[in-house]
């Protein structure tokens, strides 16, 4: 295999690696690693002559000295350098915090003194140069220094074939990553991004969503309010995570996005001021686990993630495992109890108390019902993608069923369903229903999140227009083929009787010649005669 020769600018020195194209993706970022002199731990960005973020990866483009990436340090473990200290659940002080500091002592020994030393200023010109940089990474995807999008989404993201030795190395770089995810400081423009409806999950990998999931909590305040030990979360998480099969719609990946949709809508309607702790505590630890062990296949739901739900349970020691509704939520997923529970809630809304604890369950059930099915709340770039999964997932089901000689599902049959008509029904009939309901209560999901499905269904309903029209033309088209061979066929036919016709007539004819020939000379006719006449 040929090598390739990057050319890059690192802290202001030119600089050059050398790698072939089908190393190992990690040796190559440890080369990067290396020559920035950045621990395990830091984060590094690459950056081409149009500042754009650039994968690391062995398919990196090869440049040249006048074209050199620039590679930049833009997140780092500080704790190795012992003077940003942690605070007592286990994370790093705030860079602003440290700025805020500095300037304290600037003041103070200015005042005391009348100068400052040198290493002051240089200390604090790294603080603040740090700080620019979290600040002013314009791809928010800041922690992500592996992801290798020149994939796209035309390779699946799941891998059916792995051997389980792949899975399982696989599963353990994962982690190597996100422990050393864990030292680092997520930036304001990222924690207040992820509050929203419209984030775009796939702009991030496995170990960095498994930070911002740690991330939801500490926001939140569930770490401190429920004593949550910082570590066994960070356990916890990666056994959620090395739980979720490789499926490819019912994943890790699905398992954040509801997270996520559970973690913006509680911000959005201010649930904190509605519901207590530990009911928030459930509501998002619920979205986390509501799909573990699914095997991709409707209706053979495992019970691995109700016991594994349990392991929750360590992470808070206040409070006794049975007064919460983790199981109810969970279950409140199963489409089979859709209308069950929206009729409920529907009865409740023109009384509705939160001070009722009957009222509030049948909420928490709806809550993780609209965060479960939310992707097309989302932006079209980013719930399409989404819909290509399932509708995978369903037709590696029809696929297998066929096989057996089952009965198929007709929204699950390749051959029968479209992108187009598999959501209009389901946004009109279950979607929208449901959103506006709880629209009802909460006014404002009307723009976040109720408003986007209704452009989803004009989306879609555009999209099943466009597909009838180009039948209906394509069916024109062949009946009009159609018609023109028929015509050619009959003229065809005509034409061949007529030939008959004519063949028989001067077969007929020079038989009768032959035979007046035999008998002797025939007479010409009498012309005479008939002038005459």
């Amino acid at each position: 295999m040929a090598s390739k020769t990057i050319y890059f600018m690192i802290h202001g020195k030119e600089e050059a690696a050398e790698f072939n194209s089908d190393d190992d993706a990690e040796d190559v970022r440890e080369t990067f690693r290396a020559a920035a002199e950045a621990g395990s731990s830091d984060i590094l960005k690459l950056y081409n002559t149009r500042n754009n973020l650039v994968n690391i990866s062995p398919r990196l483009p090869e440049n040249t000295p006048s074209t050199r990436y620039r590679l930049e340090v833009v997140a780092a473990d500080y704790n190795k350098n012992g003077f940003l200290t942690s605070n007592s659940s286990g994370q790093p002080l705030d860079v602003t915090a440290i700025d805020q500091r500095l300037s304290a002592l600037e003041k103070k020994v200015h005042i005391d003194n009348g100068e400052m030393p040198e290493s002051f200023h240089e200390l604090k010109s790294k603080v603040d140069n740090f700080k620019e940089k979290l600040e002013n990474v314009a791809h928010l995807s800041w922690l992500g220094l592996s992801k290798d999008l020149s994939i796209g989404m035309s390779q699946p993201f799941w891998h059916k074939k792995s051997s389980p030795r792949k899975i399982e190395t696989h599963h353990k770089r994962v982690y190597d990553r996100f422990m050393k995810f864990t030292k680092v400081h997520v930036s304001e423009e990222v924690r207040l991004e992820l509050r929203k409806q419209s984030f775009d999950n796939w702009q991030w990998d496995d170990p960095e969503m498994l930070i911002l999931l740690r991330q939801m909590y500490i926001d939140l305040g569930l770490i401190s309010k429920l004593n949550i030990d910082i570590n066994v979360l960070h356990e916890w998480l990666y056994e959620v995570y090395r739980n979720y099969n490789i499926v490819p719609f019912h994943n890790f990946k699905h398992c954040f996005m509801v997270a996520q949709m559970m973690y913006g809508l509680t911000w959005l309607i201010d649930l904190p001021s509605r519901l207590d702790t530990l009911e928030i505590f459930t509501l998002l630890t619920s979205a986390i686990c509501h799909d573990l062990d699914h095997p991709g296949y409707n209706n053979a739901y495992q019970v691995t993630y109700l016991l594994l739900f349990y392991l929750s349970i360590c992470l808070y020691h206040s409070c006794d495992p049975f007064t919460i509704q983790p199981i109810q939520c969970i279950l409140a997923t199963d489409m089979a109890k859709h209308n069950e529970i929206l009729n409920t809630f529907k009865s409740v809304i023109p009384h509705f108390d939160f001070t009722d604890k009957e009222h509030k369950s049948v909420l928490m059930m709806v809550l993780i019902k609209v965060a479960d099915i939310s992707n097309e709340a989302r932006p079209m770039a980013v719930a399409e993608p989404w819909l290509d999964c399932l509708l995978q997932e369903f037709f590696n089901q029809s696929d297998l069923e066929k096989l057996e000689g089952l009965p198929v599902a007709p929204f699950m049959d390749r051959e029968k369903v479209s992108k187009s008509s598999s959501q209009i029904g389901f946004i009109k009939f279950v979607l929208l229903p449901l959103f506006e309901t709880v629209g009802k209560l909460f006014p404002q999901l009307e723009n976040a999140i109720i408003e986007p499905v209704r452009d989803a269904l004009a989306y879609y309903t555009d999209m099943q227009r466009a597909l009838e029209e180009e039948k209906a033309r394509k069916d024109s088209l062949q009946e009009a083929a159609a018609d023109s061979n028929t015509q050619g066929q009959g003229q065809g036919q005509c034409q061949g009787q007529g030939q008959g016709q004519g063949q028989g007539q001067g077969q007929g004819q020079g038989q009768g010649q032959g035979q007046d020939n035999k008998n002797g000379p025939v007479p010409p006719p009498a012309t005479g005669s008939h002038q005459n006449q």
